[in-house]
């Protein structure tokens, strides 16, 4: 897993309250479990004017150039600003495997989805709760200003915007660590490796008859 550790880019504005799963990523694009390759068909229902299909060129897709993610200017995009309750709908996992396979660090909304919020910091991404006056004010600040980047200092827990000022947030301490580390879950497992490696040879040496093979025999 990446580390968070200070990211700063491009805010893109997604201006709509209860963004589902299936709105993030839909559900045909399910099949793989291989976490890279889904940034393609991030809002796929949205983002292209025909349907889309796994193992479709998407370079010869009709764009729609009216969604906010093919405009210009917000080209190359870290950070996306959303409404309340984003990531709701079902558990699925590549929604932030596609939100993160595109090039989005983190996202900044007053609500989530319980499932999508924790499943984010497993895989590299910062959802960060914000109050709504204060996500009010960053639209109209994106939305008047092109170009316009938020620096997102994890150890600070704070965002700096264009003038100076800060934002403050708060995450929990454990998964500000695995973000600052880049440990997911496995990661955190295997930082364990030697304890795990004693317990196992511990284990074989009080009771060996746990690991003995044994084969049937026919008469």
């Amino acid at each position: 897993m990446n580390k968070f550790i200070v990211e700063k880019g491009v805010v893109l504005p997604l201006d709509r309250a209860n963004v589902d799963t299936d709105f993030i990523i839909p559900k045909q694009f399910l099949k793989s479990i291989k976490r890279t390759g889904f940034g393609v068909n991030l809002f796929d229902e949205h983002r292209y004017l025909d349907k889309g299909l796994p193992d479709t060129d998407n370079s010869l897709r009709p764009i729609n150039p009216d969604f906010v993610l093919n405009q210009p200017r917000y080209k190359g995009a870290k950070v996306l600003l959303a409404k309340d309750n984003f990531g709701c709908g079902s558990s699925r996992e590549h929604a932030p495997w596609a939100l993160e396979d595109y090039g989005f660090r983190a996202i900044l909304a007053p609500s989530y989805a319980d499932i999508f919020f924790n499943n984010c910091f497993k895989n590299g991404l910062l959802p960060i709760v914000l109050d709504k006056a204060i996500i009010s004010g960053l639209f109209t600040e994106v939305e008047a200003n092109e170009g316009y980047e938020l620096e997102v200092d994890l150890e600070q827990q704070a965002i700096f915007k264009p003038d100076g000022s800060k934002i403050e947030f708060s995450v929990d301490a454990f998964r500000k660590n695995c973000l600052l580390n880049g440990l997911d879950d496995i990661g955190l497992t295997l930082e364990e490796s030697e304890t795990i490696r004693s317990f196992e040879e511990n284990w074989r040496n009080s009771a060996p008859w746990y690991f003995t093979t044994t084969s049937a025999t026919t008469t």
